[in-house]
């Protein structure tokens, strides 16, 4: 057995169906990021069953836990004197995937991959927390070329319970890498079949993942945050909520684990998809919090009473078709790259020096994205009106119209349930620009002076690797030396 397993998952943009996607009669198109989260299980000297977590990008962040074996299964359990306090997420990854083990394989296939402990590292790009007092201190402007000369994996200088995070799905993201890299290490499931997008190894992470995720919440979300962290880029359909009842209501009796989640009632659907050639993905943070919960609350309050009822499913209507047109025509451009890629680029070199209302001469096809992602816009806006939630406040409308009236801007949006934490923008991103001409540096002037709320662009792009994967130590710039921090 390999010493070391370590797994990497990507953060999230739900760019399409923010709201709809908790109902599985309505799609949502996720894009997946290139800033991972990864965890990394080594072996340790400490002693037998017992597991160490840290967390060595911020203060106090470790929690030990000890492993007893009894007729109920395995218990993982909380080592009173943890500095990290409690980490519900972790321990529930921790407690159900060694169970699922158990389950797979034996109680006594646990216990002898524990016999010397584990020490397990868990660490986020930067991208996952706010980097702005890092830039501040540092003395550097809020830009991409700014963020890339911060450490990798720096330390934010504060408890986790105090870290202003960036809204990427970064819980999501810890427990898809955190429940992958277990089963690996465990040999529940083989590094092979991982790898197949459509392996049952795959669909047992996914499965897993989601449980644990839906459990450290206190409810059944829609999943499309872990489903892109498992597999990439997608339109998510998600799974009936009901799949997970008999796990989510306290104890179970043993084999459960292994029965539902390998369970052929996992209804959820994707479809890979990606972002046109040539283009790149742009997120924002903004230094402003929403509360996403309260938000879902009221516009699902508002969809299910009586007088708007209606209404709110006209309008949903046609924000599905509207996603919909988005996702049919994101593939489209993909395919237009394959089938002719020297007059895509050359397309696009034109596209990136004009704004987006001049383009249905040079591309339909560009513009027509244009016209489906601002359509989406005015949709999400009128069911906010209607349902009496800021989906995309005023000032993010600033935000968002001045960034994409820029040259070379596709369009843009708030992702998921809205509010003022971010916004993502799909730029034209042509090779061999000159640095001054790329509408990154049009779009980051636009933010760095734009005086309703402090804006801070993120380094992710979109995703090249389809999801979940094994990586080893020495690939990933700085994983290294941030594993060995204490």
């Amino acid at each position: 057995m390999s010493t070391t397993t370590i797994v990497s998952a990507p953060g999230k943009v739900l760019a399409a169906g923010g709201y709809l996607v908790l109902d599985q009669q309505y799609p949502g198109v996720v894009i997946s990021t290139s800033s991972r989260f990864y965890t990394v299980i080594q072996a340790s000297s400490s002693s037998a069953n017992e597991i160490v977590v840290r967390s060595p990008q911020f203060h106090q962040a470790e929690w030990r836990y000890t492993v007893t074996y009894n007729a109920a299964g395995i218990q993982v359990n909380p080592q009173e004197d943890s500095i990290g306090g409690k980490n519900k997420f972790v321990h529930l990854a921790l407690q159900h995937t060694l169970n699922l083990v158990s389950e797979i394989h034996s109680v006594a296939q646990v216990q002898e991959r524990l016999l010397h402990g584990l020490d397990i590292a868990a660490v986020g790009d930067n991208d996952f927390y706010s980097q702005r007092a890092q830039l501040e201190s540092l003395g550097l402007p809020r830009t991409t070329k700014s963020l890339s000369q911060i450490t990798p994996f720096c330390h934010n200088g504060v408890k986790l319970t105090d870290v202003h995070k960036t809204g990427m799905g970064s819980s999501a993201a810890l427990i898809t890498s955190l429940v992958s890299a277990l089963l690996l290490h465990f040999a529940a499931i083989t590094e092979t079949d991982f790898a197949n997008l459509e392996g049952d190894g795959r669909r047992l992470a996914h499965n897993a993942a989601q449980f644990v995720h839906c459990l450290a919440q206190g409810k059944v979300g829609s999943g499309f945050d872990v489903s892109s962290a498992v597999f990439g880029s997608q339109i998510y359909r998600r799974f009936g909520p009901t799949v997970l009842d008999p796990l989510m209501k306290g104890e179970f009796a043993p084999g459960t684990l292994k029965s539902v989640l390998n369970s052929s009632a996992w209804d959820y659907s994707f479809r890979p998809i990606q972002l046109p050639p040539l283009t790149r993905l742009v997120l924002a943070d903004v230094e402003a919090g929403s509360d996403t919960p309260s938000l879902v609350g009221k516009v699902l309050k508002w969809r299910g009473h009586e007088d708007s009822r209606e209404t709110a499913k006209d309008l949903w209507t046609q924000i599905d078709e509207s996603n919909q047109s988005l996702a049919r025509q994101l593939d489209a451009l993909s395919q237009s790259y394959v089938q002719n890629k020297d007059v895509y680029e050359q397309i696009i070199r034109q596209l990136a020096s004009l704004p987006a209302e001049e383009w249905e001469s040079i591309s339909k096809a560009f513009y027509d994205l244009h016209q489906t992602t601002q359509r989406i816009r005015n949709l999400m806006r009128r069911m906010g009106d209607l349902a009496g939630v800021e989906i995309e406040p005023e000032q993010q409308t600033h935000l968002l119209d001045r960034s994409i009236e820029q040259a070379g801007v596709v369009g843009g949006g708030v992702p998921g349930a809205g509010g003022y934490d971010a916004v993502w923008l799909l730029i034209c991103s042509p090779p061999g620009l000159p640095d001054e001409q790329q509408p990154l540096r049009r779009v980051e002037s636009v933010w760095s002076t734009f005086d309703e709320s402090n804006v801070t662009p993120l380094l992710a792009q979109e995703s090249v690797a389809k999801g979940a994967r094994v990586v080893q130590l020495d690939e990933i710039p700085g994983l290294s030396e941030a594993v060995q921090r204490r």
